[in-house]
């Protein structure tokens, strides 16, 4: 998604302005994107809400299947609209970012430079004729400084259930056209283990608030025939061969 992304400075972006986003073609190929906890609740309805790995963290994280290829993006259309009601906040939030600064609890707002919505003619400016940030720049800090907040409860909420074992693959046989396909290299929550819980080990995770985000998970998974159902319906959409 993000092509150069580099820290917003007045030196370097003073005169630069954000367009407004008209689509979302830059995420066509993304088949994937991370989630928050927040969020599940609302892409419940929508996606399959699932958990991968993420080695170089030693944790895991919870993203939205959006396709069931790589490189495919099945609820962008070819006009580049969002073809469902909600939309994932990694996506909404682009071209910014937060980036850390290498102290602990601080990091920086960074734009990408290679966006399309960046401008030096059209759109509303990043810095004031003062060389202040604009306020445009400022809804974006709040808007990042609310999502790594969600993002610091989430990467809670996945060592926790790492924690407690409660995480097993998801290895799932589906069928595509007149095809049968594979669903693996991700993780789901273990509906068994769940119920297995102690009295206290349920009531801690109603305590902690992650008890609604376990069941938006859950029914999420159904969403996955949706994924299908929405693949046929494009496949279909192809010019047939001669």
């Amino acid at each position: 998604m993000y092509k150069s992304l580099v820290p917003v400075n007045k030196a370097r972006h003073e005169g630069k302005k954000i367009k407004q986003v008209q689509g979302f073609g830059f995420a066509a190929d993304f088949h994937i994107a991370s989630i928050m906890v927040h969020e599940f609740a609302r892409a419940a309805s929508l996606y399959p809400v699932v958990f991968l790995e993420d080695k170089e963290q030693d944790s895991f994280r919870p993203v939205v299947l959006m396709g069931m290829d790589a490189g495919e993006n099945l609820f962008v259309g070819a006009d580049g609209k969002w073809q469902a009601s909600y939309v994932p906040a990694i996506i909404r939030r682009y071209p910014f970012a937060l980036a850390s600064t290498g102290e602990e609890g601080k990091y920086t707002v960074c734009i990408d430079e290679g966006s399309e919505l960046i401008s030096e003619t059209e759109g509303v400016p990043l810095f004031n004729e003062l060389g202040e940030p604009a306020e445009a720049l400022e809804n974006v800090k709040r808007y990042l400084g609310e999502l790594q907040q969600m993002d610091a409860f989430t990467n809670d909420f996945c060592k926790y259930m790492v924690a407690h074992n409660m995480l097993t693959p998801l290895n799932m046989r589906v069928r595509q056209a007149d095809q049968v396909k594979n669903i693996n290299g991700c993780y789901v929550i273990n509906e068994e283990r769940l119920n297995g819980l102690s009295v206290d080990g349920f009531m801690e995770l109603r305590d902690k608030r992650y008890l609604p985000a376990v069941y938006a998970h859950l029914l999420s998974l159904a969403q996955i025939e949706r994924l299908m159902t929405l693949k046929d319906e494009r496949l279909a959409a192809l010019p047939k061969a001669a």
